[in-house]
């Protein structure tokens, strides 16, 4: 069980929220053992994540992409709305290359990957208290140089799946990872057709010529995710 805790304490209040109940343990005890830090809460889904910050009242929050219902992004959506001066550090085993750029666009104030090393996580939670944005060197060298080479528009320099939307990416995602178009509307609340039309825009965006050609590409790349993910 967690306190709610007070303002203005000397120890700032992290709300976690990762589906993995064992990364959850190892992030509470990393942050629990600095005199600066402690955990308030923990959540494994997007409902979860919502109610937790009502009833914990975090100074931050530590939010994975991948968690169940919803997606971290959009959960970031969400809380910008209710909470905006609620700062959020995303944390994911994601490439930041793809995503970072977008959970800073949707509201976050931080991206960190969680191969990076515990020292790392602690100075980007750090950063994001006290008002900083928090993403790697090189991430914010790649940001810096889209921005020159497309003339202060990023949609304009980019290509392949990076011209996805936030929602688009999330249905290629969970095409990837074998769910059909019913098992995807069911899980993100929308109609079959609504997936129909995301998947159309996914080929066309792609350049891939049929369902078939989108189903193994999205497969293809997953793997590729999966595999340059931290064991």
């Amino acid at each position: 069980m967690y306190s709610k805790g007070t303002k203005g304490s000397l120890r700032h209040r992290v709300l976690i929220v990762d589906d993995h109940p064992i990364v959850r343990a190892g992030l509470a005890q990393l942050i629990n053992r600095e005199s600066d830090l402690m955990v308030c809460g923990e959540a494994g889904s997007s409902a979860e994540a919502l109610a937790a910050v009502e009833d914990h009242d975090p100074e931050l929050v530590l939010l994975d992409i991948s968690i169940k219902g919803a997606n971290g992004i959009e959960v970031m959506k969400c809380l910008r709305e209710s909470h905006p001066e609620l700062p959020v550090l995303m944390l994911s085993m994601h490439d930041e290359k793809l995503y970072a750029e977008r959970a800073i666009s949707a509201g976050a104030r931080g991206y960190v990957m969680k191969q990076e090393a515990p020292g790392t996580v602690l100075t980007a939670i750090r950063s994001v208290l006290q008002g900083k944005i928090y993403v790697s060197d090189s991430m914010t060298t790649c940001i810096i140089r889209d921005l020159m080479l497309s003339g202060m528009d990023p949609n304009k320099y980019r290509s392949g799946i990076k011209k996805l939307s936030d929602r688009e990416l999330e249905i290629y995602e969970l095409i990837g990872s074998g769910l059909t178009t019913r098992e995807i509307a069911d899980k993100l609340n929308v109609s079959i057709k609504t997936v129909e039309t995301h998947r159309v825009h996914i080929r066309q965006k792609l350049k891939l010529r049929s369902a078939a050609d989108l189903t193994h590409r999205a497969i293809r790349w997953v793997e590729s995710q999966n595999e340059a993910s931290p064991a």
